[in-house]
């Protein structure tokens, strides 16, 4: 009690001040290579400036690249519905496997899974000199549907991912799947 009696003619002599910080300016991200009319065969780079190229189906309507996307895509189906391709590419291997599948779990509602787990559950496509782990992710029927290919190329990773409706996506795997085989390196096979 005495030393608390102290300490309180103290407490009176405090001033608070305010200090004004001028904000930081955030960094200024690199602008993707404008798309061309169809984005066919388009060559993006990725942070450390490899590129790969691709060729998208016809009925594959594309979107404005931008600074995040390296192409994008919908793809619509019956009655109107429609899922969304996105290409993205970003510097060094961005968590590994096994986090960027578990990443895409989580957004069609699916527990993550363990270490041991990924193997049966990625499936892996060799193309054009290109080694890809790709995913078939559905949460409850009738909801969303995630079919995701990691790529690994020069010194980032390449991530291609169709999310839409369970059916459609579902409608489109073949497409996907040959869309992943027109993946190559720019001035490739």
């Amino acid at each position: 009690m005495g030393a608390a009696a102290l300490l309180l003619p103290a407490c009176r002599d405090a001033k608070v001040a305010y200090y004004a910080v001028p904000k930081e300016k955030d960094p200024e991200l690199p602008v993707a290579a404008p798309p061309g009319p169809d984005m066919a065969g388009a060559a993006v780079p990725t942070a450390s400036g490899p590129v790969l190229t691709w060729t998208a189906p016809a009925n594959w309507r594309p979107k404005p690249a931008s600074a995040m996307r390296k192409g994008s895509y919908t793809v619509t189906g019956a009655g109107g519905a429609t899922a969304d391709l996105s290409i993205t590419a970003f510097p060094g291997d961005v968590g590994g496997e096994l986090a960027n599948v578990n990443r895409w779990r989580g957004q069609v509602g699916l527990a993550p899974l363990g270490e041991g787990d990924l193997q049966a559950s990625a499936g892996r496509l060799e193309s054009n000199g290109l080694r890809m782990v790709v995913v078939d992710l559905s949460g409850s029927p009738g909801a969303q549907r995630l079919l995701g290919a990691i790529i690994p190329f020069g010194d980032g990773t390449w991530f291609i991912k169709l999310m839409g409706p369970d059916a459609l996506v579902a409608q489109e795997k073949a497409s996907f799947l040959d869309f992943l085989r027109t993946v190559r390196p720019a001035g490739g096979p």
